[in-house]
C-alpha cells in the first residue's frame, strides 16, 4: 500500500477504515437516529454552522447538481479558472439552467472585483465558485468574494465547491455568508469515498421551496423534511456513517485550528521544494493549502517516478486535464503529515538526483 499525496481518495487511519465493520442497521430505526443525531453537531462543527449539514450518498458531484437544482431559479454566474470550476457550467447547462461564464486563466484566481464586475453586467440570482481548485492548485479569495456578493447584492445564492479544502482550510459557512458549500468524504476528511456534505443556508433552504423541478434525490426541501428526523430521504451508506463518526472525533481532537495549521506549513514546504526544483503553476499569492501543483520544467515522467515511488510506499500525481503533460501534483490533505511530506520530497531529491 502506498502513502497516498494525491488529490483524493486521501490516507484513511486504520481505525475508520475498521469503524466500517460495525454491524448493520436499519435506516430507519433508533440506532441509526441515534448515530445520525451524532454526527450532525459534529459536521456543523466543521462547516462552521447552526444551521445544517445534509448528507448524501453520492460524490461531490451529486451535491454541486443539488445546488444547481435547489438554488437557481434565473440564471448563474459560473466562476472558471480550472477543470472542477468548468465543471459548475457543465452542471448548470446539464439542469437547464440558464449560465454564464467569468472565465479567467489557469492557474489565476477569481478576485472579488471580477465577480462584482460580473454581477453588475447582468442579472443573476446565483453565483458558483470553486473555492480550491485541484487541477491548478488555486485558491481563490472566498472570504472576500463572498463579503463583496453579500454587501452588493444581497439577494444572490452564493454556492461553493470545497472538494479539496474543508477540513483543511479555514471556511466559515456563517459568518462569510455562504449559502451552499459542499464537500466529499475522500479529501481532507480522510474518509473512503462514497459520502458528500453540504451546508445550506435558511436562505438557501426558502430559495428552493420556490424552485421547480428539483428532481428527487437531491432536493433540499426532502432533505430536510428527514434531517428534522434524523435521517436520510433515501438509504444512506450506513457503514461509511459510522466510519464519519469515528473520523469526525479524530479531527476534532486534533482542533480545526491546530489543523489548518497542518495543511498551510505542509503547503509551505511542499511550495519551497517545487520553486527550488521545478516551478509553481498557481499564482503567488493565490496558492493552494492542500495540494501543489508543480509545473514539469524538467520533463519528468511522473508515471515512471511514480513506479519508483510506490516501490518504496509512496504515490504522487500527473497534471489534470490539460495540465496533464506539464505539471504533476503534490497534495498534502487529510491524515498527512509533515514528517511523511519531508520523506517523500527526499525520496523526489534521490530520484530526481
Amino acid at each position: 500500500m502506498a502513502r497516498l499525496f494525491i488529490p483524493g481518495p486521501t490516507d484513511v487511519r486504520p481505525d475508520v477504515l475498521a469503524a466500517q465493520a460495525q454491524p448493520m442497521i436499519g435506516h430507519r430505526g433508533a440506532d441509526f437516529q441515534t448515530l445520525f443525531a451524532r454526527i450532525q453537531p459534529k459536521l456543523r462543527q466543521v462547516f462552521a454552522t447552526s444551521q445544517r449539514v445534509y448528507i448524501s450518498t453520492s460524490s461531490g458531484t451529486g451535491l454541486q447538481e443539488a445546488a444547481m437544482r435547489n438554488c437557481v431559479a434565473r440564471r448563474v454566474l459560473c466562476c472558471v479558472n480550472g477543470a472542477f470550476a468548468e465543471r459548475w457550467y457543465e452542471v448548470a447547462l446539464a439542469n437547464g439552467k440558464a449560465a454564464a461564464r467569468l472565465e479567467v486563466e489557469w492557474g489565476r484566481a477569481i478576485l472579488p472585483e471580477m465577480v462584482d464586475e460580473a454581477l453588475t453586467a447582468d442579472d443573476f440570482d446565483a453565483v458558483a465558485i470553486v473555492h480550491n481548485e485541484t487541477s491548478t492548485g488555486v485558491a481563490s479569495p472566498l472570504r472576500e468574494i463572498a463579503a463583496r456578493v453579500r454587501e452588493r447584492y444581497p439577494e444572490v445564492m452564493i454556492l461553493v465547491d470545497a472538494v479539496s479544502s474543508l477540513g483543511g482550510a479555514e471556511l466559515d459557512f456563517e459568518r462569510w455568508g455562504l449559502d451552499v458549500l459542499f464537500t466529499s468524504s475522500q479529501k481532507c476528511l480522510a474518509l473512503p469515498p462514497g459520502l458528500a456534505f453540504a451546508a445550506v443556508s435558511d436562505r438557501a433552504l426558502d430559495k428552493a421551496r420556490g424552485v421547480t423541478q428539483r428532481g428527487v434525490y437531491f432536493d433540499f426541501v426532502e432533505l430536510e423534511k428527514h434531517l428534522r428526523k434524523n435521517q436520510t430521504p433515501a438509504t444512506p451508506a450506513i457503514s461509511l456513517l459510522w466510519a464519519l463518526d469515528a473520523s469526525l472525533d479524530h479531527l476534532l481532537a486534533e482542533g480545526l485550528d491546530a489543523r489548518f495549521a497542518r495543511h498551510a506549513h505542509m503547503a509551505a514546504r511542499a511550495q519551497t521544494w517545487a520553486a527550488q526544483h521545478f516551478g509553481l503553476f498557481a499564482e503567488p499569492g493565490y496558492r493552494s493549502p492542500t495540494v501543489t501543483c508543480v509545473q514539469n520544467t524538467r520533463g519528468v515522467d511522473v508515471k515512471k517516478l511514480n513506479v519508483q515511488l510506490r516501490a518504496r510506499g509512496m504515490q504522487i500525481s500527473d497534471g489534470y486535464g490539460k495540465l496533464q503533460a506539464s505539471t504533476f501534483r503534490i497534495a498534502h490533505m487529510g491524515e498527512i503529515g509533515i514528517a511523511d511530506l519531508d520523506a517523500l520530497l527526499a525520496a523526489l531529491d534521490e530520484l530526481l538526483a
